[in-house]
């Protein structure tokens, strides 16, 4: 079995150790990058306001079960991709930044204390294992550093910003490895606990995280992106500094130049490992923009693409080029919403403040076509495809990269050398790529759908979801 089916096979114990080890070295901080991480955390001396008596030695407060149960208690707001940008664009006036401030101060406590309620209702062998009680501890921790601010009614000045902000990046810090934690420590228990509990489990706290990281990641990149704190440059998250970006999200996302930049990274790494460069042609309407997390997209599209090209080699169809094709959904018809106002030319005056319609079942999109010649998946993988425990709870052996003792050590080091390429926390060869790939279509209302001719190819179909603009007299958000 090849391509698609080999990527689910058990994967050797060294993967994860040495892919985690490669993709840390390769996303050292660049200088400018270290400077501002560094600012970032000199500003936490102060970050934190006080709380009464009680204070822990990290800074913030001490978290008490009453504390948990209370937020735990309180209504987890299904965030929309419309949440974030209602703000409107970049640089935001004080009113605008200090409610973005407010509305992520809202969410992020709310959010971690679910967490660690879920966190909590694991079997205690399971929560003592050393790297799931990481994970517990960083979401604790997170939420005392964040429950002071939450005790006080929220950020009142621009002072109070600058801190919360410092804050927040303190805490995408220290959550930038739980996936790899997660994925080690689920390993290491896999006998004390059942595949399709792990994978319910991973699957809901993954998709939280998604949303966690972003609303705060988001807030951020507008706190960098607006005076008086104008500096893209310094900013420890993403902040890109163009005119079509609110914050993380491009309001004229190409999908085709995601595609054509994910596809030549892969094809490289094909490349190096196999001696052959795989081609793919991007048809339908490549023209098509939509707003949308580049982040995310290009997540998706890399794992998509990789099982693609694996299986397309592997095939021996390397002759047969990959095709994707890109089909946007039909606009609203008249009277509905309008687009989003194309981006200006001119940085210092592009500012909206029209709100943003709330995303909703019939918000247009683009539907993603992967179609490759790579021999299809096996019958008896499919039903697995989307199990983060498959590979994850394999036998492990202890063969090594290039050693001949495997037929995986191809693709696993395929996995390797992509994740370190990319600078992201590698979960290479622990089988998350694809239902992290669906965890992340799905979250804003999109999905992903495989169909296999096993013997000849498979398609994958990508459907996004993207975000309208609408006059003020037609907003009915939150």
């Amino acid at each position: 079995m090849i391509g698609w089916s080999r990527q689910l096979r058990c994967t050797p114990a060294w993967t994860a150790a040495a892919a985690v080890a490669a993709s840390r070295q390769a996303a050292r901080p660049t200088s400018r990058a270290a400077a501002a991480a560094a600012g970032s955390r000199r500003w936490l001396g102060s970050a934190t306001p006080r709380r009464h008596e009680g204070e822990s030695g990290s800074g913030g407060a001490r978290l008490d079960d009453h504390d948990i149960s209370r937020l735990a208690g309180k209504h987890l707001h299904q965030l929309r991709l419309a949440d974030l940008v209602k703000h409107g664009r970049p640089p935001l006036a004080e009113e605008a930044l200090l409610q973005s401030a407010n509305f992520t101060l809202s969410l992020l406590p709310v959010r971690l204390a679910h967490r660690l309620q879920a966190l909590r209702s694991l079997p205690y062998i399971v929560v003592s294992n050393p790297n799931i009680r990481t994970i517990y501890n960083n979401y604790q921790h997170s939420l005392e550093t964040l429950l002071p601010w939450e005790e006080r009614g929220g950020v009142a000045t621009l002072e109070e910003e600058v801190e919360f902000t410092a804050v927040l990046a303190q805490l995408v810090q220290t959550h930038a490895d739980t996936i790899p934690t997660l994925a080690r420590g689920f390993l290491e228990c896999r006998r004390y606990v059942r595949p399709e509990d792990v994978t319910a489990f991973l699957d809901e706290h993954l998709r939280a995280r998604i949303g966690t990281r972003l609303v705060a990641e988001q807030h951020i990149a507008l706190h960098f992106s607006s005076a008086p704190h104008f500096d893209p440059g310094a900013s420890p998250t993403p902040c890109p500094d163009e005119p079509s970006f609110i914050g993380v999200i491009d309001t004229a996302l190409r999908p085709a130049d995601v595609i054509d930049h994910c596809g030549g990274a892969v094809a490289d790494i094909c490349e190096l490992r196999y001696g052959v460069r795989p081609d793919w042609v991007v048809d339908g309407e490549p023209d098509t923009t939509f707003a949308f997390v580049p982040m995310h997209l290009h997540y998706i599209v890399t794992e998509l693409l990789k099982n693609a090209f694996r299986a397309t080699v592997e095939n021996r169809m390397s002759r047969e080029p990959i095709v994707v094709t890109i089909a946007p959904e039909p606009p609203f018809s008249s009277g509905g919403a309008v687009r989003v106002k194309p981006p200006s030319e001119d940085r210092g005056n592009f500012r909206s403040d029209a709100p943003i319609r709330p995303l909703d079942d019939n918000a247009p999109g683009v539907t993603i076509r992967i179609r490759d010649r790579g021999g299809g998946i096996a019958p008896d993988v499919l039903p697995n495809i989307w199990s983060y425990s498959y590979t994850t709870f394999c036998e492990q052996d202890d063969t090594l990269p290039g050693g001949g003792g495997g037929s995986n050590s191809g693709s696993d080091a395929l996995n390797i050398i992509s994740s370190a390429s990319n600078g992201r926390s590698s979960i290479a060869g622990l089988g998350y790529g694809l239902p992290l790939s669906r965890a992340y279509a799905e979250y804003f209302g999109g999905g992903i759908a495989v169909q296999s001719l096993y013997g000849w190819g498979t398609d994958v179909y990508v459907r996004l979801k993207g975000v309208e603009g609408t006059p003020k007299t037609q907003f009915h958000g939150k």
